[in-house]
């Protein structure tokens, strides 16, 4: 299985940075994970409802270009699905089953994704009816997908 994490925003912070990267080690066991960075748009602070859909316009552009027409989508969004790691660990095991081998997981900016995104994803996963740091979102969808392959192996992690 190939999996890429598309996320907006360049990861800045040591601590995250290195808690992926183990991650990352420890799935090479498993699949091939590719994480992806697309540049922020710029915008002030104070946004107009217009201003906003175009800033995660822009960032949307460049999330689609990333992801290749073969490509099964799933969209963190607060409007998602809330799934225990057990059913996201089985939805991965279903999507290798049959033959989705190319998956993408995709983390919006600071405002969110836009409605192009959002209708390209196959799937839409929510981690919490709370808001969190995009950039934080990396590091726990990358442990997500490191428990989801253990728990799918019945190996020993998941408690």
């Amino acid at each position: 299985m190939h999996i890429t994490i598309v996320s907006v925003g360049k990861l800045k912070e040591k601590y995250l940075k290195q808690g992926i990267a183990e991650y990352l080690k420890r799935l090479t066991a498993y699949a091939k994970v590719e994480v992806i960075e697309v540049a922020d748009e710029k915008a002030p602070e104070i946004l107009s409802e217009n201003e906003m859909e175009q800033v995660k316009d822009k960032e949307g552009e460049r999330i689609l270009a990333k992801i290749s027409p073969d490509t099964y989508v799933i969209a963190l969004a607060i409007e998602g699905k809330l799934k225990s790691s057990e059913e996201l660990a089985k939805d991965l095991d279903n999507l290798a089953i049959y033959g989705k081998s190319k998956v993408a997981f995709v983390i919006g900016g600071s405002l969110g994704l836009s409605t192009n995104v959002l209708k390209r994803a196959n799937d839409k996963l929510s981690f919490s009816k709370m808001t969190f740091p995009h950039q934080l979102m990396k590091l726990v969808l990358v442990e997500q997908i490191y428990r989801a392959f253990r728990i799918n192996r019945g190996e020993p992690y998941h408690k």
